[in-house]
């Protein structure tokens, strides 16, 4: 095999653990389904552009055994991992802020794991039974959570720590900001951002099937596993950092303890929000607040990741703003009226005028599949031909809802899950050239330190503490 036996477990197209691998005329592993669908459109290979058939593809019992082993260690654990007995822990974290810290992580016992970081959130616990975060998690755009872990003699229990795949790219706000400034002249497309948009909007379209609340939706809390400005279908991005809000109640908050479930974020946050702000009340968040953060967030990603509302300074000047009906202006890059239109649609006042995810996905799909060069200015179109409407009913099909409850059998799921991702999402088709070992994140790893409530936004970070409860 090609590959090396630290990602030989992870398909190179979908970026997931295999189901049913198999070995292709190029010498590489592939999940089933995944490398079938790409020889069918381009008979090359992902990885090396050669000549490959669907009749040369042989099953990988090797990397099979290995998967099966590696889930059989998933399910005997429970989902539940020990720190320093099943999983080690790097000494800083390479990313930190309020409430939140990433460290790098590795498998005990097991090299050929894939790669990993531990999410700690301070003052916060699982509402849960570790296998639901597991189980929530199986969509192609949700980052991957193989369970929780514990920290052994630990006398306190004061915060949360969630085992997840490592994106090799980093942030999506990571890869704006690199980018712009490397092409400071050469503005991302429509149909590139688009795609973003879309998979980011199925994955809240199954969020909110689930009665799941994102609360803090931004371009910082989407990760992206392969960007590729020339074959923008080709991109894959997920959602992480979901369900960390006032409004959730898959964690809880403990009390005397600084925690991101006490902030909100002021700068994406909807207007209901910023009003009910003072209160305790968790009434107000719905799938129509996170819709208004997904307004800011495409906002975000057509002005390069710059911080929304950068130009004012004050957080309460921010608030009053929006509440009293302003929006943020048009970005340069934005030149399509039909995006705007779009985008603002998704900002408006009144909760009950903006979209669903279902109907924003249905909304991208149609501005995928019209035939418009995507860099030129343009308008909407007032009708669709009859071949976006029954790409957009495929898709409707594909984003069926899934039974959690069955997680032994990789063929008994119903749901894009990670195993399976190519098979049941088959519109949602995003394929890579490198594999997940080989990637490097585009900008440099570093601390971030904790900031303090403030009046003044720091640089990345919109959250501003609402009020801790001290016992």
């Amino acid at each position: 095999m090609a590959e090396n036996l630290g990602s030989c477990l992870v398909c190179p197209i979908t970026f997931t653990l295999f189901c049913d691998p198999v070995v292709a005329e190029d010498g590489h592993t592939y999940e089933r389904q995944a490398i079938i669908d790409w020889i069918q459109q381009n008979s090359t290979s992902p990885l090396t552009r050669e000549p490959i058939t669907i009749a040369g593809l042989r099953s990988n019992h090797i990397v099979r055994n290995l998967v099966d082993e590696f889930r059989k260690t998933l399910s005997k654990h429970n989902y539940k991992f020990k720190l320093g007995v099943d999983i080690e822990r790097s000494q800083n974290p390479f990313f930190q802020t309020t409430g939140k810290a990433l460290f790098e992580g590795k498998w005990i016992g097991y090299p050929n794991g894939p790669r990993i970081i531990l999410l700690k959130l301070l003052g916060a616990r699982a509402e849960k039974e570790a296998s639901f975060y597991e189980h929530l998690t199986r969509h192609p755009h949700i980052v991957y959570t193989y369970g929780l872990v514990e920290q052994p003699n630990t006398t306190s229990n004061t915060f949360l720590m969630l085992l997840q795949e490592m994106a090799p790219e980093g942030s999506l706000l990571n890869v704006l900001e690199h980018y712009s400034e490397k092409y400071p002249n050469s503005p991302l497309s429509d149909l590139l951002l688009n795609h973003i948009f879309l998979q980011i909007s199925d994955a809240m379209t199954f969020l909110s099937s689930k009665g799941i609340i994102h609360g803090d939706l931004a371009c910082r809390n989407v990760l992206v596993f392969h960007f590729d400005t020339q074959e923008p279908n080709r991109t894959l991005v997920k959602l992480t950092d979901f369900g960390i809000s006032r409004g959730n109640s898959i964690y809880s908050k403990i009390d005397a303890v600084a925690t991101v479930i006490d902030t909100i974020p002021i700068r994406s946050s909807a207007p209901e929000v910023l009003q009910d702000s003072d209160n305790d009340s968790t009434d107000v968040y719905s799938e129509k607040t996170d819709m208004f953060a997904m307004g800011v967030l495409m906002w975000e990603a057509y002005s390069n990741g710059r911080i929304p509302w950068s130009e004012i300074h004050k957080e309460s000047s921010v608030r009053k703003k929006v509440i009293n009906g302003e929006r943020l202006s048009r970005p340069d890059n934005c030149k399509s009226d039909c995006q705007w239109n779009l985008i603002l649609k998704c900002m408006s006042q009144n909760p009950d005028d903006r979209p669903t995810f279902k109907e924003l996905t249905k909304q991208l799909t149609e501005l995928i599949t019209l035939p418009i060069d995507s860099h030129l200015p343009k308008t909407c179109q007032s009708t669709i031909t009859s071949k976006n409407s029954s790409i957009i009913k495929k898709d409707k099909n594909d984003l069926q809802e899934q039974d959690l409850s069955n997680t032994d059998n990789c063929q008994e799921i119903n749901e894009p899950s990670p195993s399976l991702v190519g098979m049941s999402v088959k519109s949602r088709r995003n394929y890579f050239e490198q594999i997940i070992g080989s990637q490097k994140s585009l900008s440099p790893v570093k601390s971030l330190p904790i900031g303090k409530s403030t009046e003044i936004i720091l640089p990345r970070e919109e959250l501003i503490k609402v009020k801790f409860l001290i016992l």
